[in-house]
């Protein structure tokens, strides 16, 4: 059994963060290993409340886990929530290169579904300069992209279509990371690959995965699902895991997209806003003896 240690925020509602990772991780025969770099009081309509975990209280976390159990691959989510603090990024990208963690996928948890940024200047600066080049792929959404270009003084990237999700996800690579996977669900695009205005039909949506020796979209259909809370997360989670399995970078993100897309298709209406997927859409339930 594939061992993944995941340094990430509680979600109290279980949608996102830990909550959602551990199932993703469970789903796909793997085993999960938490470090919570942060407590929230959040649900399905919004978060009231973060209490954010110490960064020498997280090292202690991540030390306790691979000293005994060790780990196969590190998934890092929102680091510290709305309050991440530049120590506890540092922690992390220390742990990477002491415990010389070859696979480490990075979920760069840095704009909310609103627009607003969640992570101060100096951990956004902190996450691009130590993190991403000790990082395998990192998952950005396309805001998330763009601010990590813009806080490392890189050139603005402006995204109208299909090829400019894939410049973006180029710009990104040359911070440091092996791979980008820049994910499009913020742009939804038509059957043209345009970025869809508010009267176009949205027929797809586009993740571009990009590095040395890759270069591929993954195309999938749009879904007009309220159910979409942590998505983020789940993906960046079974991408793990199928690095774990042995999968190359290209099958581990479609894999994993496939995934996701199944998890809103299946999902249930929890909640009064955005509610959670299906992690175990494709697991079988079996009677226990009594």
């Amino acid at each position: 059994m594939k061992r993944i240690l995941v340094i990430a925020g509680s979600d109290s509602s279980g949608g996102a963060g830990l909550e959602a990772d551990q199932k993703v991780i469970a789903a796909h025969g793997c085993y999960a290993m938490t470090a919570t770099t942060a407590l929230t009081a959040q649900n399905t309509q919004g978060v009231y409340g973060i209490h954010e975990t110490p960064s020498d209280f997280v090292q202690k976390q991540i030390k306790a886990c691979v000293d005994d159990i060790g780990v196969d691959v590190v998934k890092t989510g929102g680091l510290s929530g709305m309050l991440a603090a530049s120590s506890t990024v540092t922690v992390v990208a220390d742990a990477l290169r002491q415990y010389a963690v070859k696979i480490a996928i990075v979920d760069p948890v840095m704009v909310a579904t609103s627009g607003a940024q969640l992570l101060p200047e100096d951990a956004v600066k902190t996450l691009c300069e130590e993190l991403l080049p000790n990082t395998y792929i990192v998952t950005p959404n396309i805001p998330e992209a763009k601010l990590m270009l813009e806080k490392t003084g890189s050139p603005p990237v402006d995204v109208h279509d299909l090829e400019g999700l894939k410049q973006l996800a180029k710009a990104v690579h040359n911070l440091g990371p092996k791979y980008v996977l820049v994910k499009g669900g913020h742009l939804p695009l038509t059957a043209e690959r345009k970025v869809a205005g508010p009267e176009d039909e949205r027929t797809m949506v586009a993740n571009v995965l990009y590095g040395d020796d890759v270069d591929e979209v993954f195309e999938l259909e749009y879904q007009t699902s309220r159910n979409t809370h942590g998505t983020g997360c789940t993906l960046a989670s079974a991408i793990a895991c199928h690095f774990a399995l042995g999968d190359d970078v290209a099958t581990a993100v479609r894999r994993a997209c496939r995934y996701v897309e199944a998890g809103i298709r299946t999902s249930v209406n929890f909640g009064q806003g955005s509610g959670p997927l299906n992690h175990f859409h494709s697991m079988q339930s079996l009677p226990f003896p009594p």
